[in-house]
């Protein structure tokens, strides 16, 4: 039996962080700085764009303003305790600080697999059934799969959470990571983890293989409807509706793969720090970018947004 006095012996983690080199924290504050203030701009500008424009109150956009929000949350979980640790030097998190880092953070990711998996079903619906794409993809059916988004998302980190800070960190409070993260965490802990690691072996397989699942059966069937079509015009047409949601699920997903299913001999502390960087704080980044260049009603939105400000600010009072 652990005694109370084990169990509650972590009071605050130290996150051990990217790097110890003095010379290296101004540089990479103002990196993240940059980065996040993109961030920032980026997906909240989109939210405004496709709320302000009622020609991009569609399903489509409808779940890439969800998935900018989820950006913005995921981001923002992790980004600023990171800068502050640059910029003063304090690597300090209270335990239940590391708790609500982890949630936010885990629960937001997870979401985000699951509003991709969305995304896959609406370029489904609108590439292989145009004719019954608006009886299908209605707003309540919208609705529906955001929500649910959510609701997996946030109940899967709440398992997750519940089981993590159920165990006792008795051996050290160094985590060996720049933000609170499950495997870190686990590492610490003097409690019997077996099961608990099971369990979510569990759990994030669900939260990843099904959403990937969904979007690659929804992509062959995608496939395969623009292999039929006759015209070179028409296959550009259909497969320019899904670019650039392709381009974020392999972003998405390539860094997932990469940093959970390569071989463990391969493993480094620094190269997994590194990926934890890019899927962190880079890919949330790189979403509106990726949105935003390569669409052509997007652009055209922000032209026209630019445009009557511009108007305003010629004849202010007009």
């Amino acid at each position: 039996m652990i005694s109370m006095e084990n169990r509650t012996a972590v009071k605050e983690f130290i996150l051990i962080g990217l790097t110890d080199a003095p010379e290296l924290q101004v540089p990479l504050f103002i990196m993240f700085t940059f980065i996040y203030l993109t961030t920032l701009v980026g997906n909240l500008g989109i939210v405004a764009l496709i709320s302000w424009d009622s020609r991009l109150h569609t399903p489509m956009y409808f779940f890439l303003s969800n998935l900018s929000l989820v950006d913005v949350g995921y981001s923002s979980a992790v980004t600023p305790k990171v800068m502050a640790g640059l910029l003063t030097g304090d690597k300090v998190i209270s335990y239940n600080g590391c708790a609500t880092q982890l949630f936010f953070f885990g629960a937001f990711a997870t979401t985000e697999s699951f509003l991709l998996a969305s995304m896959s079903y609406d370029r489904h619906a609108a590439v292989c059934k145009p004719l019954h794409y608006t009886t299908t993809m209605t707003s309540t059916v919208c609705a529906h799969l955001a929500s649910g988004a959510h609701i997996c998302g946030f109940l899967i980190y709440s398992i997750v959470i519940g089981n993590t800070f159920s165990l006792s960190f008795c051996r050290s409070n160094v985590v060996h990571h720049f933000f609170c993260d499950v495997p870190p965490l686990l590492v610490l802990s003097c409690s019997d983890i077996h099961i608990i690691e099971v369990v979510f072996f569990i759990i994030g397989s669900f939260a990843v293989f099904f959403p990937f699942v969904v979007i690659f059966t929804s992509y062959l069937l995608i496939f395969i409807t623009i292999l039929k079509i006759h015209s070179a015009e028409g296959r550009q047409k259909a497969f320019s509706t899904c670019a650039s949601h392709l381009t974020a699920v392999s972003i998405f997903y390539g860094t997932i793969m990469f940093m959970y299913f390569q071989p463990s001999s391969s493993h480094s502390m620094d190269s997994d720090k590194m990926v934890s960087v890019f899927y962190t704080m880079v890919i949330p980044m790189l979403n509106p970018l990726v949105y935003s260049l390569r669409n052509k009603e997007v652009k055209n939105a922000f032209r026209k947004a630019v445009r009557g400000q511009q108007i305003q600010l010629d004849h202010p009072f007009s």
